[in-house]
């Protein structure tokens, strides 16, 4: 699927923003609702069109990689072409972990954009900063709490169902 939102750049979490993390929220709920998976949704976003879309898949696929970012970025690859994504924003429900992370620094996503922040496994500044460690030869620029209230509203939820 292709969509265009038209793109502020005089603001770090813009309309655009907002409107890209509603539709990984989206994706996050097809986690739930269709597989039962924890609910985080992910795209990739270039050039004001989606070029990638994920969503947790670790138990539907038996694939501890299988995390709604990685799907997203195996998408956006298979879309494009290439395994690089130069220039491009990937928004996530939730902050990604050190595995998500060290694959978004490999296939040069531009920016992250998340919702909910994660205390406990983080890697995008809460825990551990892989996405702008210095150490890496491209770091990627951040934008949280995008919809942060909603995001983590919605796992909340799934976890207390859960229990």
């Amino acid at each position: 699927m292709t969509e265009h939102v038209p793109v502020a750049a005089d603001d770090s979490s813009s309309e655009a923003d907002r409107a890209w993390m509603r539709r990984a929220l989206e994706l996050a709920r097809h986690a739930e609702a269709s597989d039962g998976e924890v609910p985080v949704g992910a795209l990739v976003v270039l050039d004001g069109e989606i070029v990638g879309e994920g969503w947790n898949r670790n138990i539907t696929l038996d694939d501890p990689t299988a995390h709604a970012e990685v799907q997203a970025l195996r998408d956006a690859g298979r879309r494009r072409g290439n395994y690089r994504l130069p220039g491009a924003t990937l928004y996530v429900t939730l902050e990604p972990c050190a595995m998500c992370a060290g694959a978004i620094v490999h296939a040069r996503i531009a920016r992250v954009v998340y919702g909910a922040s994660d205390p406990k496994t983080g890697a995008a500044g809460s825990v551990f900063d892989v996405l702008q460690h210095e150490r890496h030869n491209h770091r990627v620029g951040v934008t949280r709490d995008v919809l942060a209230d909603e995001c983590g509203d919605l796992l909340r939820q799934f976890f207390r169902n859960r229990r």
